[in-house]
């Protein structure tokens, strides 16, 4: 999908508006975290309101903005303030796959990432990265799309016997489970649904190209198939389509290390 997301990066942000939910209910968990993090990462930026959000809470921070689409990468630094770049305090830019992060072990305090993950086949070397570039007492934050996402497109599909090639994405007891086997102490995870609507479909479907997701989220179906779905979406009240997004919310700690890297365990004594 790297191409879908590179050619998106003009169009992303205005039809970004789940994200930007998803975004600020991130923030509101980080008003319960007592943090003060001297590098602070936005994994997977996009346009860049999630590296803007940490910046403005954590300005003494150095700020990384990480993305495999370059195009988004530009858009990020289009977005920063002029004098901020004079500065030389606008965000580092680093275009990078979270599974390889041109990043030391240890050296960030704090990895946001808003609507990124799912996109992976396999999150748990994702993790794995994840926690080896943050330093001890370092916290993850993040939110991925869960397995109830668009549940009224499936129901439609089923309702006229055609084939579900819209993405599965993983239980948060999944991802729970994927974090403990990342090294992640005590993970908290918790679920919400947001649903947005549509006066048709072809309004849904100019937001999903517009964000550079419509392949990937949808599959690839024939256009008869398409339409029969369409018209067995129920339409709510308003006469408008229901989507809903199934939203897991994470925040896990990079807890001290029980073993060293030669595999020895570590024990650690204290004095009375």
């Amino acid at each position: 999908m790297r191409g879908d997301f590179s050619t998106a990066a003009a169009t992303y942000h205005s039809a970004a508006v789940l994200a930007r939910e998803v975004g600020a209910r991130m923030a509101q968990r980080l008003d319960l975290v007592k943090i003060a993090p001297q590098r602070v990462a936005d994994i997977g930026c996009a346009t860049g309101d999630g590296i803007r959000e940490l910046q403005r809470r954590y300005p003494k921070a150095q700020p990384l903005a990480v993305d495999y689409a370059l195009p988004m990468l530009h858009a990020v630094r289009r977005g920063t303030p002029r004098l901020q770049r004079l500065m030389g305090r606008g965000p580092r830019l680093l275009n990078a796959d979270v599974r390889a992060l041109p990043l030391a072990a240890g050296s960030v305090g704090l990895v946001w990432s808003n609507l990124m993950l799912h996109w992976l086949d396999e999150p748990l070397p994702a993790f794995r990265e994840l926690h080896r570039v943050l330093e001890v007492g370092g916290l993850l934050c993040f939110a991925t799309l869960g397995p109830d996402t668009l549940k009224e497109l499936r129901e439609a599909a089923a309702r006229v016997g055609a084939g579900d090639t819209a993405k599965r994405f993983l239980d948060m007891h999944d991802l729970g489970d994927m974090l403990v086997g990342a090294g992640f102490g005590d993970p908290v995870m918790d679920m919400e649904m947001i649903t947005l609507t549509y006066p048709g479909p072809r309004a849904f479907l100019a937001d999903q190209r517009h964000l550079g997701v419509r392949d990937g989220l949808l599959g690839r179906q024939g256009w008869r198939d398409w339409r029969r779905i369409f018209a067995a979406w129920s339409r709510d009240a308003d006469g408008r389509l229901p989507a809903s997004f199934e939203i897991v919310f994470g925040h896990a700690w990079k807890p001290e290390p029980r073993q060293i890297a030669d595999g020895r365990a570590v024990i650690r004594f204290q004095s009375r």
